[in-house]
């Protein structure tokens, strides 16, 4: 396989070398100019995976033609309010029917659209796949064992790309429910960010725990309204993925939330960071397709008050602690 993975973030940075560890010829495309030649000169990113070394083989350009020549299959690791304009840019440079798979989990910030649909609207004929789970970059990049899922409705091309992407290290599971692997990817991050607020506050891991628990039922009931399987949010990209971005301390969104919880303003919070939280870009989206499809999410429409109504953060816990009683 010969891969262009555009976008040098924390998780196309780790993905690229994942590629080119695994023998695929890789190139890896930055936004900046000077990025590009930090990465290749250094054979570090700097600032966004520190420490972690680039095999020589992989190679790092700032020009989009460059990264896509020669390619056949293509990845894209950019942030989901950036997915429109890149899938433009790429639009003229692909062979037709190449494979295109994202690794972004977020919601276009405009249309509140998932990232499969913008790139089969731009990308007409390209396989569409989308590939999440728990997976930090900080430790594919390091080669620790990790588990995703690779979503997309031909099995054919899906097949051919967990071959390819299967190593000792990196376990690649299908689906053909990319519906429900991209709300998951997008409504775990929500909810990291509910765990983080609540850390942030110093409310203990009973809390924490709670919040996990009751928002991965939030999860599933919002999927199976919208279409998805409900067997997809107890595997990789719902449990799975929830479990590590609502606990770990490399989570960007956890992270957020514990500035949240600690009376920061998400507007700063944004602005005072290189790294994205998608979590803080989905929430609006998020929180009106529950309210279209009359979805009852309680914890995203308290993490939307505290991020978009800047509602203080103890006054939301006390009104989750006091909902009326309900079965589990």
């Amino acid at each position: 396989m010969r891969a262009a993975v555009v976008g040098a973030g924390s998780w196309g940075t780790a993905f690229s070398r994942l590629l080119c560890t695994a023998s695929h010829p890789t190139v890896l495309w930055a936004r900046r100019k000077q990025a590009a030649q930090d990465i290749a000169s250094l054979r570090e990113n700097q600032d966004y995976l520190p420490g972690v070394t680039l095999p020589p083989e992989l190679r790092v350009t700032h020009a989009l033609p460059n990264a896509l020549q020669g390619a056949d299959t293509l990845f894209l690791a950019v942030p989901s309010f950036a997915m429109r304009s890149v899938a433009a840019a790429c639009t003229p440079l692909l062979p037709q029917g190449m494979p295109i798979v994202h690794l972004a989990k977020g919601l276009d910030p405009h249309s509140g659209q998932r990232m499969s649909e913008i790139l089969s609207a731009a990308l007409p004929g390209h396989p569409i796949f989308a590939l999440s789970g728990p997976s930090h970059a900080e430790e594919v990049g390091r080669d620790q064992p990790t588990a995703v899922v690779l979503a997309g409705r031909s099995s054919t091309v899906g097949k051919e790309l967990q071959r390819e992407l299967m190593s000792p290290q990196f376990r690649v599971y299908l689906s053909d429910d990319i519906l429900g692997v991209e709300f998951c990817s997008v409504v775990k991050n929500v909810l990291a960010v509910g765990t983080g607020i609540s850390d942030g506050l110093g409310q203990g891991v009973n809390a924490r725990a709670a919040l996990v628990t009751r928002g991965l039922a939030e999860m599933a009931r919002f999927g199976r309204a919208l279409g998805a399987r409900a067997e997809t949010f107890y595997g990789l990209a719902g449990l799975g993925d929830l479990v590590v971005t609502a606990t770990s301390d490399l989570s960007r969104n956890r992270r957020a939330g514990i500035r949240l919880g600690q009376g920061e303003k998400s507007a700063d919070i944004i602005a005072g960071t290189h790294m994205v939280a998608e979590g803080l870009h989905a929430i609006a989206k998020l929180w009106a397709l529950a309210q279209e499809h009359a979805v009852e999410m309680p914890i995203t429409e308290a993490v939307y008050r505290i991020v978009h109504l800047e509602e203080p953060p103890d006054r939301q816990i006390s009104a989750l602690m006091q909902r009326p009683p309900k079965w589990e």
